[in-house]
Protein backbone atom coordinates (compact mmCIF):
# COMPACT_ATOMS: atom_id res chain seq x y z
CA UNK A 1 0.00 0.00 0.00
CA UNK A 2 1.19 3.25 -0.93
CA UNK A 3 2.00 5.96 1.85
CA UNK A 4 -0.87 7.58 1.91
CA UNK A 5 0.02 10.36 3.83
CA UNK A 6 1.77 12.15 0.45
CA UNK A 7 -1.59 11.61 -1.52
CA UNK A 8 -3.95 13.02 1.16
CA UNK A 9 -1.48 16.55 1.07
CA UNK A 10 -1.36 16.51 -2.25
CA UNK A 11 -5.62 16.27 -2.52
CA UNK A 12 -5.25 18.60 0.52
CA UNK A 13 -3.10 21.28 -2.22
CA UNK A 14 -5.48 20.53 -4.96
CA UNK A 15 -8.34 21.59 -2.68
CA UNK A 16 -9.79 18.64 -0.93
CA UNK A 17 -11.83 19.07 2.20
CA UNK A 18 -10.65 15.68 3.37
CA UNK A 19 -8.88 12.50 2.91
CA UNK A 20 -10.06 9.07 4.39
CA UNK A 21 -7.46 6.73 4.67
CA UNK A 22 -8.04 2.91 3.35
CA UNK A 23 -7.56 1.46 7.34
CA UNK A 24 -9.89 4.55 8.91
CA UNK A 25 -12.75 2.79 10.89
CA UNK A 26 -16.20 2.98 9.24
CA UNK A 27 -17.79 4.30 12.01
CA UNK A 28 -17.78 8.33 11.34
CA UNK A 29 -19.62 10.47 12.43
CA UNK A 30 -20.97 12.57 9.27
CA UNK A 31 -21.57 15.99 11.25
CA UNK A 32 -17.30 17.48 10.31
CA UNK A 33 -17.56 15.41 7.35
CA UNK A 34 -16.54 17.78 3.69
CA UNK A 35 -20.42 16.91 2.90
CA UNK A 36 -21.43 19.29 6.06
CA UNK A 37 -18.64 21.85 4.69
CA UNK A 38 -15.80 20.33 7.22
CA UNK A 39 -12.95 18.63 6.88
CA UNK A 40 -12.33 14.63 7.43
CA UNK A 41 -9.02 13.79 8.55
CA UNK A 42 -7.56 11.56 11.00
CA UNK A 43 -6.37 13.19 14.39
CA UNK A 44 -2.62 11.16 13.62
CA UNK A 45 -2.60 12.37 9.94
CA UNK A 46 -3.80 15.95 11.10
CA UNK A 47 -0.91 16.13 13.35
CA UNK A 48 1.41 14.87 11.22
CA UNK A 49 0.46 17.26 8.26
CA UNK A 50 0.15 20.26 10.89
CA UNK A 51 3.92 19.09 11.66
CA UNK A 52 5.19 19.17 8.24
CA UNK A 53 3.31 22.24 7.29
CA UNK A 54 5.76 23.91 10.25
CA UNK A 55 8.23 22.30 9.08
CA UNK A 56 8.06 22.79 5.50
CA UNK A 57 8.64 19.49 4.33
CA UNK A 58 5.79 17.24 2.86
CA UNK A 59 4.94 13.98 4.88
CA UNK A 60 8.25 11.41 5.16
CA UNK A 61 8.95 12.11 2.00
CA UNK A 62 13.04 12.48 0.55
CA UNK A 63 14.26 16.21 -0.45
CA UNK A 64 12.56 16.71 -4.01
CA UNK A 65 9.74 13.91 -4.00
CA UNK A 66 6.85 16.34 -3.61
CA UNK A 67 8.31 17.80 -7.31
CA UNK A 68 6.88 14.15 -8.49
CA UNK A 69 3.99 13.80 -10.16
CA UNK A 70 1.24 11.07 -8.91
CA UNK A 71 2.30 8.40 -11.37
CA UNK A 72 5.86 9.23 -11.00
CA UNK A 73 5.73 8.94 -7.32
CA UNK A 74 3.88 5.34 -7.28
CA UNK A 75 6.76 4.27 -9.75
CA UNK A 76 9.60 5.75 -7.04
CA UNK A 77 7.18 3.75 -4.36
CA UNK A 78 7.59 0.70 -5.84
CA UNK A 79 11.12 1.05 -6.48
CA UNK A 80 11.65 0.92 -3.29
CA UNK A 81 9.76 -1.29 -1.94
CA UNK A 82 11.83 -3.81 -4.22
CA UNK A 83 8.93 -4.52 -7.52
CA UNK A 84 11.09 -4.82 -10.75
CA UNK A 85 10.66 -3.17 -14.06
CA UNK A 86 7.75 -5.74 -15.87
CA UNK A 87 6.30 -6.36 -11.45
CA UNK A 88 5.35 -1.95 -11.53
CA UNK A 89 3.88 -2.28 -15.47
CA UNK A 90 1.63 -4.93 -14.34
CA UNK A 91 0.58 -3.15 -11.18
CA UNK A 92 -0.37 0.01 -12.46
CA UNK A 93 -0.86 -1.41 -16.20
CA UNK A 94 1.94 0.42 -17.96
CA UNK A 95 4.22 -0.56 -20.33
CA UNK A 96 7.85 -1.58 -19.46
CA UNK A 97 8.58 1.40 -21.81
CA UNK A 98 6.51 3.69 -19.55
CA UNK A 99 7.54 2.03 -16.44
CA UNK A 100 11.36 2.95 -17.86
CA UNK A 101 10.50 6.63 -19.43
CA UNK A 102 8.81 7.86 -15.70
CA UNK A 103 11.85 6.02 -14.23
CA UNK A 104 13.78 8.53 -16.41
CA UNK A 105 11.78 11.18 -15.13
CA UNK A 106 12.39 10.73 -11.78
CA UNK A 107 16.37 10.35 -12.08
CA UNK A 108 16.16 14.10 -13.24
CA UNK A 109 13.95 15.26 -11.21
CA UNK A 110 15.59 13.69 -8.35
CA UNK A 111 19.10 14.45 -10.20
CA UNK A 112 19.93 11.41 -9.63
CA UNK A 113 22.88 9.68 -11.79
CA UNK A 114 21.99 5.98 -12.79
CA UNK A 115 19.17 3.31 -11.98
CA UNK A 116 21.24 2.37 -8.89
CA UNK A 117 20.64 5.72 -7.17
CA UNK A 118 17.42 5.77 -8.04
CA UNK A 119 16.99 2.29 -6.60
CA UNK A 120 19.01 3.73 -3.31
CA UNK A 121 16.48 6.49 -2.92
CA UNK A 122 13.91 4.75 -2.96
CA UNK A 123 14.56 2.20 -0.93
CA UNK A 124 15.75 5.26 1.81
CA UNK A 125 12.39 6.70 1.24
CA UNK A 126 10.32 3.60 1.67
CA UNK A 127 12.31 2.80 4.85
CA UNK A 128 11.63 6.01 6.01
CA UNK A 129 7.56 5.92 5.42
CA UNK A 130 7.56 2.83 7.38
CA UNK A 131 8.72 4.62 10.76
CA UNK A 132 4.98 6.91 10.68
Amino acid sequence: MLDEALFAERALRAGAKGYVMKQAPQRRSWSNSPVCGGTLFKRKMQERMLENLASGSPSGSAPGVECLSDRELQVFQLVGWGCGTRQIAEQLRLSIKNDRTYRAHIKEKLKLRNGMELIRSAMKTASEQQHF
